[in-house]
């Protein structure tokens, strides 16, 4: 398997495990990861996601380029002409995930690897990762999410000199861009990782819920029409149970007991 998943006290870890070939996604992987994905999008019992690359030299570099059985050989033309719904590892602009996705970028994160950060909510990055969308300097475009995502997240020209150059960028100028939430130590990475997951597990699981599905849904719409939309989750959450269970800790000054309902 080319992808770890696993699940356990409402965390589930997904990490890219082919570090021979610095976790780059063939065609197996990312069918692999669309699996995970459609998992955690059909249970309950998760808040937060975590993740990562195996090994300590790259998060991901993006598609494998490499050829062969596992590789990719189609020509640009025909890879653009597919369907990708979901971007680059099918989650660099997936709107159907409602819960909570961290990146915890240990190396090297090129490419479609770049685009599958700009997808997740929380971005805690190792001091030595590097960032780039180098397509242009293999005669490619960043078509699964780089050329979407980057230009709405940041200044116009930031974005333009990243897709424009193909230059590789230090975690700190990626952090100055405003696309990384902690930089830190490699040594203290999953220190930093375990205190982000602590703090949103520690929310309500159907509040989590409710506030990334309504930033999905409305961020293309005026803030009044925004305002207006009653997202599935933001309606199950104002009439849950937990709704109560929280006011009912915070008067008692105690640590709410969640539900999920």
């Amino acid at each position: 398997m080319s992808v770890e998943y696993s699940v356990a006290d409402r965390i589930a870890r997904v990490t890219l495990n082919r570090p021979e070939r610095m976790n780059a996604v063939d065609p197996a992987t990312e069918a692999e990861l669309e699996m995970v994905w459609r998992d955690i999008e059909s249970r309950a019992d998760i808040s937060c996601v975590v993740l990562t690359g195996a090994g300590e030299k790259a998060f991901c570099a993006g598609a494998d380029l490499k050829g062969g059985d596992n590789g990719i050989e189609k020509s640009g033309l025909q890879y653009w002409s597919q369907s990708h719904p979901h971007g680059f590892g099918g989650i660099a602009y997936r709107k159907s995930m409602d819960v909570p996705l961290i990146a915890r970028v240990n190396g090297f994160a090129l490419g479609g690897g770049f685009e599958i950060v700009l997808g997740c909510d929380i971005v805690i990055s190792a001091d030595t990762a590097k960032f780039g969308l180098p397509e242009a300097r293999v005669g490619r475009m960043p078509l699964e999410g780089g050329m979407i995502q980057l230009q709405r997240k940041i200044p116009h020209n930031l974005a333009m000199g990243v897709m424009l150059t193909g230059k590789r960028f230090t975690a700190a100028e990626i952090a100055s861009y405003g696309l990384i939430n902690e930089v830190v130590p490699l040594a203290e990475l999953d220190v930093a990782v375990q205190r982000w997951v602590d703090d949103i597990v520690a929310c309500a699981p159907l509040s989590l819920r409710a506030i990334k599905q309504t930033v999905n849904r409305t961020s293309h719409l005026p803030p009044a029409e925004a305002q207006a939309l009653r997202t599935p989750a933001l309606i199950a959450a104002l009439v849950s149970e937990d709704a109560g269970e929280g006011v009912r800790a915070f008067q008692e000054k105690r640590a709410p007991v969640w539900q999920g309902r």
